[in-house]
């Protein structure tokens, strides 16, 4: 499995630095952050991943042979090294290694090795987002993630849902919206036209128009209308001709589902959630929070702690239009009833009115997707946005219509065609139950919970407009 080295005798940097310093032999390998020379030592900082730090390696008066190899470590080098586990007079570890034996696996030559100055731009490093895993910054981005996601399937398991893969090519649009990535295997240059001049799609692979998933809400309900709670965590897609800081074409989501549940319990359930995951984080990946906290966002832990700590509370929209209106702030977006929440009036209602996080609910219903269970008003639906400071809105949800007459209407009036929901309209049709759930954008989180001001870089490899590269 390693060619370099038995990987059983290789400690992790993060192991290393909470061993105590008895003079134990250990073996450690990864790549150098930063390298330095004085006459008779040399020092090299080596990190692995497994955490922000680093382990300093010093090798003292190093005999001809190893002389030679450390001449080749430059900063992205990968080496292997062996030496004794020894207290460090550095500021900020306790351990060091000293150098008894040295490997270097692969070379990064100073003069072309893109990574030689301290911090980058982050448009820069996303010209190069095979090496940007290598900075401080995108590795921490990368425990968080793992660590977020771990939490989100360890939440649901605890609960008894059950995980079920929905699929990314779909021929719904669950949103409504048309802004989707077209699947087919025609001929784009001259595709085959029917007897009214537009695409004949009956001879694609599908027979049938095909797309990428924008949701996979709509597949969900199938299974919790049958197995009481489910949940997704995949990939989803929008071809939203939109080039922000807020926008992926590609991007990850996760969306439970719960029959015999109302939106109430739906609030209940995404409260839980967002509190567990930010909780979580902080107890778990507190290095890299630190780290965010000081050099991305500052205060960023202080208000992830208030969404942990505070109650969240509810009004709804037309509260919420309420209290924006009477504020006498200009708004750069003006506020009526029946207009759609900004992101600005969100931050407003989080960070000035209530201090805390906020869910709305009772949206009109001309604003909000079809899905959505109608009230007894007729004006609104029980749909339910999570707010938190400084974000704005991060969870998505509502209570589903489970009435078939009023779902066909609602069909209908959207100007989407039935016969593509023929499907969705039996769970209606066969032992309907009340039932809801919610999406949280996964990249939205891991945007808030960092700080980070662009989300194209809180995700491996963003696809975005006119962004394909990796």
């Amino acid at each position: 499995m390693c060619q370099t080295t038995d990987h059983k005798t290789v400690r992790r940097v993060r192991d290393l630095l909470t061993l105590s310093a008895e003079s134990q032999t250990v073996t450690a390998r990864g790549w150098v952050r930063t390298k330095r020379d004085s006459k008779h030592l040399v020092f090299f900082e080596l990190n692995d991943g497994s955490c922000l730090s680093n382990v300093q390696v010093v090798f003292e008066n190093p005999t001809p042979e190893a002389a030679a190899d450390l001449a080749r470590v430059q900063t992205g080098a990968s080496v292997v090294v062996s030496g004794t586990l020894e207290p460090s007079p550095a500021r900020g570890q306790k351990t060091e290694i000293h150098g008894t034996a040295l490997t270097v696996v692969g070379e990064a030559p100073a003069d072309v090795y893109p990574l030689q100055k301290k911090r980058h731009s982050f448009e820069y490093l996303r010209e190069i987002a095979h090496l940007r895993p290598r900075t401080n910054t995108f590795g921490a981005i990368a425990r968080v993630r793992n660590q977020l996601s771990f939490a989100i399937h360890r939440f649901f398991q605890e609960r008894n849902f059950l995980y079920v893969h929905t699929p990314i090519i779909t021929a719904s649009d669950a949103e409504g919206a048309g802004e989707m990535f077209r699947v087919t295997t025609l001929p784009p240059d001259a595709p085959p036209k029917s007897e009214f001049g537009d695409v004949d799609f009956s001879g694609d692979f599908f027979g049938r128009p095909a797309y990428l998933t924008v949701s996979g809400q709509l597949n969900a309900e199938i299974y919790a209308c049958a197995l009481d709670r489910v949940y997704t965590f995949g990939p989803t897609f929008r071809a939203e001709n939109s080039n922000t800081t807020r926008h992926l074409a590609e991007f990850w989501m996760i969306e439970p589902e719960v029959a015999f549940c109302d939106i109430h319990c739906n609030m209940d359930l995404a409260e839980d959630f967002l509190r567990y995951l930010l909780s979580d984080l902080l107890q778990n990946c507190s290095e890299d929070m630190e780290f965010f906290n000081q050099r991305i966002q500052p205060g960023l832990l202080d208000t992830l702690r208030v969404v942990v700590d505070s109650a969240f509370h509810r009004i709804s929209y037309t509260q919420a239009i309420e209290a924006l209106t009477s504020s006498g702030r200009d708004f750069e977006f003006p506020v009526s009833w029946g207009a759609d929440l900004q992101s600005e009036h969100e931050k407003f209602l989080t960070e000035e009115v209530y201090r805390g996080p906020v869910i709305v609910t009772d949206y009109p219903r001309e604003i909000k997707a079809f899905y959505m269970k109608l009230n007894d008003d007729g004006r609104t639906v029980r749909a339910m946005d999570v707010l938190v400071p400084r974000l704005g809105e991060i969870i998505g949800g509502s209570e589903r219509e489970a009435d078939l007459s009023t779902l066909e209407r609602r069909i209908e009036e959207c100007g989407l065609n039935r016969d593509d929901y023929w499907w969705y309209l039996d769970l209606r049709r066969f032992g309907s139950v009340p039932h809801a759930g919610f999406g949280l954008g996964f990249e939205r989180l891991v945007q808030y919970a960092t700080g980070m001001q662009n989300i194209r870089d809180v995700i491996p490899f963003p696809r975005a407009v006119r962004s394909a590269e990796f």
